[in-house]
This record gives structure tokens, sequence and C-alpha cells, in this order.
């Protein structure tokens, strides 16, 4: 039966006799996790809108990144008092029970608590989908991590859209926000059950030993960022990354509101909310569809072919080439798949590249400076990006095309961190066989 999976999943991944059970409860159990998250994603929009208001969203990456600057210490110093699972236990009850107060606070009507759960939401999924990697990370090896990953993935491009989906007909179906913040809670206890299902599969000969009690003493998150040459490399790659990509947002967003006038001015009847509407709901499903075509049919060939450097390098010559386009006036149609081929890019093989990077460092690393780097310095990019629309925009009045050029140029940084990234990835693996 073992062989027989492993051959069925080999259209998906490199995946051998005796590891398809365990990718495959890895699978569901991350596919779990974006369920959940996306339901909460969708239920943040009208409540911080009915709650906060929406000038209050401009605010949320800021108080995201003070928040996490309190929460990355905090967990290196559960991280250091408690074994591997117990720290999984203790994350995920404490992000339940936030779920379960939400839904008590908005049955009593607490003020402006739309504008705290934006914030949260942020850190929750950051925080949880970056320790679902960090406990991967721990549980394969370097050469066993590179093939299986990109199957594993494929939960989260399946998660994602369904999850949107299950929120969108449950609030279509009149069902208010506190009823439905309980299937949040339900998933994420299920998720719990199913880590320690994986830990004892482990512990009984699944795939690589761990030691599971071993506490994760030593210096904190940013301390370990900070004195590795491999992790500021990588908090600065993520960093480019984000401010790209929430930068490119700005774009497109632009580009759609443009198209949307002269679509009004074409037929003055024009309901622009339904036309941005519906934009919004192609856009997104098409990028998600190509997201999972690429997590399923190429991610694992692209690793198989390039190893690291195929899918670390992918990303950045996509965009380059996207926002070229863009900053040479292509057609809004063309600009729009551009930015759909970025994003579905960036869910899929980008996504495996991340996961991958951790692989060769030490599980201090993998928990406490994954930890950083996925939150805190993720968060930092798109403050920085707030910052630079901010200054093109009213200093030196970048339209469309200037925007895009700015993160062209910006994408040529990216690429030489990459490469420099690498190369690092191999001589840190290399030394640590």
């Amino acid at each position: 039966m073992n062989a027989l999976r492993a051959r069925a999943l080999r259209l998906f991944g490199d995946v051998r006799p005796g590891e398809a059970g365990l990718a495959l409860l890895q699978l569901f159990n991350l596919f779990l996790l974006l369920v959940a998250y996306n339901i909460v994603k969708t239920v943040r929009e009208p409540l911080v809108l009915a709650t906060g208001g929406a000038e209050m969203k401009s605010y949320a990456a800021a108080a995201q990144a003070l928040a996490l600057m309190g929460f990355i210490p905090l967990y290196g110093w559960l991280a250091a008092r408690v074994d591997r699972l117990q720290l999984v236990t203790w994350l995920l009850l404490f992000f339940t029970a936030c779920v379960e107060l939400f839904n008590l606070g908005l049955r009593i009507g607490v003020r402006n608590l739309g504008f705290v759960f934006y914030v949260w939401v942020g850190i929750f999924s950051l925080a949880t989908i970056a320790q679902f990697w960090s406990f991967a990370n721990d549980l394969y090896s370097k050469p066993d991590g590179e093939r299986l990953f990109p199957l594993i993935g494929i939960g989260a491009t399946l998660g994602s859209p369904l999850g949107s989906k299950i929120a969108g007909e449950l609030f279509g179906a009149g069902v208010k926000p506190q009823d439905i913040l309980h299937i949040t809670a339900a998933l994420l206890v299920v998720h719990l059950t199913l880590y320690h299902a994986v830990s004892g599969r482990m512990s009984r000969g699944g795939g690589v030993e761990v030691a599971q009690g071993e506490r994760l003493l030593g210096p904190g998150g940013f301390a370990l960022v900070f004195r590795s040459h491999y992790l500021r490399l990588a908090a600065v790659l993520l960093v480019l990354l984000n401010v790209v990509n929430t930068t490119g947002n700005y774009v497109i967003d632009n580009a759609v509101l443009a198209a949307a006038a002269r679509a009004k001015a074409a037929q003055p009847d024009l309901d622009t909310s339904a036309f941005l509407g519906a934009f919004y709901g192609d856009y997104y499903f098409w990028g998600n569809i190509l997201a999972l075509l690429l997590q399923a049919f190429v991610v694992a060939r692209l690793v198989k072919l390039a190893g690291i450097a195929g899918v670390l390098l992918a990303l950045p010559l996509v965009s380059g080439s996207a926002y070229a386009l863009i900053g040479a006036g292509v057609a809004f149609s063309v600009a729009r798949w551009a930015k759909t081929a970025e994003n579905a890019t960036d869910y899929s093989v980008m996504n495996t590249a991340r996961q991958m990077m951790w692989l060769p460092t030490t599980r201090e690393e993998k928990y406490k400076a994954k930890q950083t780097l996925d939150t805190f310095f993720v968060r930092g990019g798109d403050m920085l990006s707030a910052g630079l629309v901010f200054l093109g925009t009213t200093v030196f009045h970048l339209g469309v095309p200037g925007f895009a050029w700015l993160n062209v140029a910006l994408v040529v940084i990216w690429l030489v961190v990459a490469l420099l990234l690498v190369r690092e990835n191999r001589r840190l693996a290399a030394t640590r066989a």
C-alpha cells in the first residue's frame, strides 16, 4: 500500500516508499491551517470596517510590527522552557483562546474590536504558518525536505481558496461573524491534534529522528538573525520580496481604478463598485488556480532540476518581467495577467523556496529565527513599501509606470541577494552535512 501511494504521488513530487503517509498527513495539516486562516481573513474585512473604520487599516502594518517586537522575545522565552511539541501546543492553544475571546468581544460589543482583530489576524497567520514549517524543517533532512516540501505545499494552495469560499458562503447565508469564528477554533483544535499524530508517527520511526524533549536554549530570534550571514541575507531577501509585492499591489490597484474610470466614461450608467468587485473576484480566482497548478506540477520538477536556486530565483525573474511590461505601458489586460503570474509564483514556487531555505539551519534557527523573519521582517517590508508609496506619490509624483520601474530596480537588487543566498545555502549545507 505504501509503495502504491508513493507511485501515485510521484505526479506531484519525488515521493519514495514509506514517505507517503507522513507527507500526506503534513499536507492535510497545512490544508486545515490555511482554511482556518482564510476564514478569519475573510471575517476581518467587514469587521474592521464595521467596528474600526476604513482608515484604521492603514495603521495595521505598523501596529503588527510593534506587537511582533514583543511576541518574538516571548516565543523565544517559551521555546527555551518547553520541548518542540509543547511549544507548538502552547502557541496553538493561545491563538485558539484568542479566537474565542474575539467571539465574546463581538457578542458584548467591545469598541474598536475590528482594528485589534485585524492586527491579530496578521500576527496569527504569520506565526502559525511559520510554526508549521519550522516543525516540518525539524522533521526532514535537507535532501528529504527538498523532495517533499513541494508536495506538502499543495495543502496551502488548496486550503486558501476553500477557506475564503466557506466564509463567503456563510456570510451569504446570514451567519454572524462571531459564529463563523467557532469554525476556525474547531479547525485549530484538529490542526493541533494532527501535530501530535505526526509527532507520534515520527517517534515510531516514520522519518528523521530528532530529540523530542530537547529545548531550544541560547539566543533569541533577533540575535540569531543578526549573528548569521546566511540569515541576514534571508532577512534582506524577505524585506525586498515584500516591498516589491506590496508596491506591486498598489500599482495594480491604481491600474484597476484607471480602467474603471475609462469604463465609466464610456458607459456612464456603469456601477463602478460592481466593476471592481467583478475584477478582483476573477483576479483572485485565477491567481489561486494558477498557484495550485504551479505547486502541483511545476515546483517539484523545478527543485529536482535546479535545486533551491531554481525556486529561489523564479519569482524575481517573473516579477522583473511583469513590472518591466507595466512600466513600458502595456495594455491593462496584459498588466493584469503579468501581476497574476507574479502572485501565483509567489504563493507556490517562492513559498516553497522560503521553507527550503531553513533546511540547513540549526534547530534554534528553525524555530526562533524563522519566527523572527517570517513575522517581523515580513511586516517590515510592508511598512517600507508604505513609506515608498507615500514618498512616490507626495514628493516624486510617480504614476503607475514610475512605480513599476522602481520595482524593476528593486528586483535587480533582489536577484543579487538571492544569488548570494544560494551560494551561502550551498556552503552551509556542505558544512553541516
